[in-house]
């Protein structure tokens, strides 16, 4: 079991940075919180985390009540947050705008990654407002690298390729 740091103060602000101020820790419950619940699913919406490095924080974020897991009806392991994970809703959102006001500047190219944008777009569409058949949304990225992906959109999923 990993050790865990702990600033020996009987304070609420030092318990909860306890829990939560490790390097991923907030986005993997930014990631929960926009719907991911499979490990992959996690991942990809990570690029850059190891997944070791995920699958410790999980475990963590399970011991302390943060997260629930449990098997999905096809047998693979979800990740849900508890009632004391989905309160942090207003921590992350109120960290984001805090970002964007003070600290977000223009992207470097590094911070650019097509995929993880279109990862992310997918999850924001409405699956009940699309029509009975598949959609397939072209996009194309100019710059350093050209780069084309596809975002197929179908009643029951949305995926991209």
């Amino acid at each position: 079991m990993e050790a865990m740091a702990s600033y020996g103060q009987y304070c609420p602000v030092a318990k909860a940075v306890e829990v939560l101020a490790d390097r991923w820790t907030p986005l993997i419950v930014r990631e929960l919180l926009a719907g991911a619940c499979r490990f992959n699913e996690i991942d990809r919406g990570l690029p850059g985390i190891s997944r070791p490095l995920l699958a410790q924080r999980l475990r963590r974020l399970t011991r302390f009540g943060v997260v629930r897991r449990h098997a999905s009806p096809d047998g693979h392991p979800e990740y849900h947050l508890t009632a004391a994970g989905i309160q942090l809703k207003d921590v992350i959102d109120a960290l984001g705008n805090w970002g964007a006001r003070w600290i977000l500047a223009d992207p470097r190219s590094m911070e650019l990654d097509p995929a993880l944008l279109l990862w992310r777009m997918r999850r924001r569409i409405s699956v009940a407002q699309l029509p009975l058949s598949r959609v397939v949304v072209e996009f194309e990225f100019h710059g350093a690298q050209r780069q084309q992906a596809w975002l197929v959109l179908e009643p029951m999923a949305c995926r991209f390729v």
